[in-house]
């Protein structure tokens, strides 16, 4: 049976010993449960994984002593930007969760117009740092050692100015009235940007917004997918279509 993977905030070295951080030492405790000598994985995001071992688990700390370091990544050849557009509660979650595990590299949360959620940037802090930990614990469950970068929220118009419209960058807009797949393109180059709208979907103006930046229109099918699913589907096709499933 694997031993439970856990990330560490803290640097992690081979042959040392270190008390893990606070949220690590809460799911030793409280969810996994661990006792003295149990055999645990640790990561830091940093590449790579360490065995360990639990030292003591008091009610305050957990020593751990980290043993040697082992080379294995699970990253996708593709580096997929994702541009999600936020949602509520647990549909945002998920759909951070399912895109970090289908290999997902970077995550930018969008204010679009049709964006049902409203925070105020104190709320939007808590927030951020809440998918922050969906996406450790995703990377904990999916056996990833690097975390994807999560940019801060923004509004679409100011993402899309990332990308110039003379830019050659290979991008999609999920629209499901387009009359392309993502099937129909050649082989795009390996960073790749899929934009995906909250849940009533991107308006015409946003889509068109889009392609003037480079983003070209793909639909998922006949079906009409919440944006969770969408999220989901889409990740999985390119990662069928180039990547590595």
């Amino acid at each position: 049976m694997a031993s439970p993977r856990i990330f560490s905030v803290a640097p992690l070295t081979a042959h040392s010993t270190i008390e893990l951080d606070e949220s690590a030492q809460r799911h030793v405790r409280q969810v996994l449960r661990l006792k003295n000598g149990h055999s645990i994985t640790l990561f830091d995001g940093n590449g790579g994984e360490f065995s360990a071992l639990i030292e003591q688990v008091t009610r305050r700390t957990v020593s751990v002593s980290i043993l040697q370091q082992h080379h294995s990544e699970r990253e996708s050849p593709l580096s997929i930007h994702l541009l999600q557009g936020i949602s509520k509660g647990e549909r945002m979650d998920f759909a951070i969760q399912k895109a970090v595990e289908t290999g997902a590299t970077a995550i930018t949360p969008l204010f679009c117009e049709r964006s049902v959620v409203k925070l105020e940037p104190k709320r939007l802090q808590k927030r951020h740092s809440h998918w922050r930990g969906v996406m450790i614990s995703a990377c904990e469950q999916c056996g990833r050692n690097q975390v994807p970068t999560l940019h801060p929220p923004t509004k679409l118009q100011q993402q899309l100015s990332h990308y110039p419209t003379e830019s050659h960058h290979t991008g999609f807009v999920l629209d499901p009235t387009a009359e392309l797949r993502c099937s129909d393109f050649p082989t795009p180059d390996h960073n790749l940007a899929l934009l995906v709208g909250p849940e009533g979907g991107l308006t015409t103006d946003e889509i068109e917004r889009a392609e003037q930046h480079g983003f070209r229109r793909v639909h998922l099918g006949p079906r009409i997918l919440r944006t969770e699913t969408a999220t989901v589907v889409a990740i999985t096709t390119l990662q069928t279509l180039w990547g590595d499933l």
